[in-house]
């Protein structure tokens, strides 16, 4: 008895072949829609699926293989009597192989196009087939990956039959593709924060040489319906990106961001900025950021959020650096910059649009969404009021602190980040280390941003004693009006967001 393999695929690469190497070794081929139109102009001699079912397509081809000879073949247990007396009687024949991959949802999820058009490119009979083929992975071998093709054909022409570890192997990649395809169409749908199952829908698209570390294994993952600037970007030049690339990338791109009415530029190491400015020209801008920290940004990654050109590439190859990003190179510069073999250079095409930040903890994960607010009620709390040119540098370095990890200082000169100091366990360390460098650096005015509560006065104490200009911070603590009180004596305005910004 000829064996038989049921096919429905949308994306039909590698298929033909595929299909006349089982007509050839005497497989029946079954088919449906635009499949079967696909094997017959192959030359291929396919059966539609309504042959099998005795039933027509209907409602528009929504039902064609949610039918008892489809999954009663699929479903039968080769070695139960029962079920193989069943089948008999019901004249239902075996179905031993199912290639099926489904309709593009992910594909089309984020498309410009109505819901209803959307629920439409959602496959019911598909996985309802994988699925039943899956759950009978003893007998029936499924396949959801063209890239499957050679195994299976390699393994029958070994031994004429797949083996039942591949079996075992090809079924858990369906419900791994079934698992995430539901999940991408529950997101669509439901319109809640947090659902009471956490659901993620991300498909692979690189392993990775290791991860933080060289013991340590790693891959990249996509979301399959979101869009983001980590997303879709294009590598233009430069060797293969590391799990730390493209950590910090995230991070580089994510502060450049916030400038949207200026030409700012960012420079990361380590997952920390060590180099933030704005400014009126690209050359300008990256070099005001190379001046903020000369040091650190040797091996760093660099984001500008405008076109770099050639005098700015130029500039940037003077320095060792590991990745280059913008939203567009000249061509000139392109040229520049892929002078060195080894430097990623990346166009980035999306906008931010993470909504949330998962945290994964042993055993469990914390979701929450994203800190992309700024206080809209800043307030002055201080007898002295800060300049209008002060305002602006407070915000300036409110905008850089956010990115900094906790405990956070920004000490700035409202057009470049000369000192940064995060990481702290307490907020006086980070303030000293980000005045300090900042003072090596810069003669003029400064004036530091915090990312939280100033628990004591000692912060603004010391910020006097340095020549601190003026102060912003969320306040909220129970001894706030102590700080406001240091403020006074020293004359010094601060003004407090009522928004802080943590960064774990």
């Amino acid at each position: 008895m000829k064996k038989r393999a049921l096919i429905s695929v949308s994306d039909k690469s590698g298929l033909q072949d595929f299909a006349k190497f089982l007509e050839q070794n005497n497989w029946e081929l079954i088919s449906t829609g635009g499949t079967f139109k696909h094997l017959k102009d192959a030359g291929l001699n396919p059966i539609q699926i309504d042959e099998v079912t005795d039933f027509p397509e209907m409602l528009d081809g929504r039902v064609k293989t949610l039918h008892p000879k489809v999954h009663g073949g699929l479903l039968a247990v080769r070695d139960n009597e029962e079920h193989m007396n069943t089948v008999k009687d019901h004249e239902i024949g075996l179905i031993d192989m199912v290639i099926v991959n489904l309709y593009p949802f992910f594909e089309n999820a984020n498309k410009d196009i109505s819901l209803d058009e959307k629920v439409e490119f959602i496959d019911i009979g598909g996985p309802s087939m994988l699925r039943s083929a899956a759950k009978n992975f003893k007998s029936v071998t499924v396949i959801t990956n063209v890239e499957d093709y050679d195994l299976v054909k390699q393994e029958m022409e070994t031994s004429g039959d797949t083996t039942l570890e591949t079996r075992k192997t090809l079924a858990g990649k369906v419900f791994n593709l079934t698992s995430a395809y539901d999940a991408a169409i529950a997101k669509m749908l439901l319109d809640e924060e947090y659902p009471q199952y956490l659901n993620a829908s991300y498909k692979k698209v690189a392993d990775l040489r290791y991860g933080e570390n060289p013991h340590q294994s790693a891959a990249y993952y996509v979301s399959t319906i979101e869009n983001g600037a980590m997303k879709d970007f294009e590598q233009l030049g430069g060797k293969e990106l590391s799990f730390n690339n493209l950590r910090d990338m995230d991070l580089c791109w994510k502060v450049v961001t916030e400038f949207k009415e200026e030409m700012a530029c960012c420079a990361v190491k380590h997952s920390t900025p060590c180099g933030v400015a704005i400014g009126t020209s690209a050359l300008e801008t990256y070099q005001k950021t190379f001046e903020c920290d000369p040091v650190s940004i040797f091996g760093g990654i660099v984001a500008m959020n405008y076109t770099v050109d050639a005098p700015t590439a130029e500039e940037l190859n003077k320095t060792f650096l590991e990745i280059v990003m913008a939203p567009d190179f000249t061509a000139e510069a392109l040229e520049i910059l892929n002078k060195k073999k080894n430097l990623r250079v990346i166009k980035i095409k999306n906008a931010v649009s993470d909504k949330q930040t998962w945290v994964k903890v042993d055993g469990g994960i914390l979701v929450q969404d994203n800190d992309n607010q700024f206080s809209n009620d800043i307030k002055v709390v201080t007898e002295t009021q800060p300049t209008e040119a002060l305002r602006k540098a407070l915000l300036f370095s409110q905008r850089v602190v956010k990115y900094v990890k906790s405990n956070a200082i920004v000490v700035s000169n409202g057009i470049q980040a000369f000192g940064i100091g995060g990481g702290q366990v307490n907020r006086i360390w980070a303030t000293q280390q980000a005045i300090e460098r900042a003072k090596k650096k810069f003669s003029g005015d400064l004036v530091l941003a915090s990312d939280a509560f100033f628990p004591f006065r000692d912060v603004v104490d010391f910020c006097a004693q340095e020549g601190i200009t003026a102060i912003i911070q969320p306040g909220g603590s129970m001894k706030d009006q102590e700080s406001i009180d240091a403020a006074n004596e020293h004359k010094i305005p601060m003004m407090f967001t009522g928004m802080r910004h943590f960064f774990h």
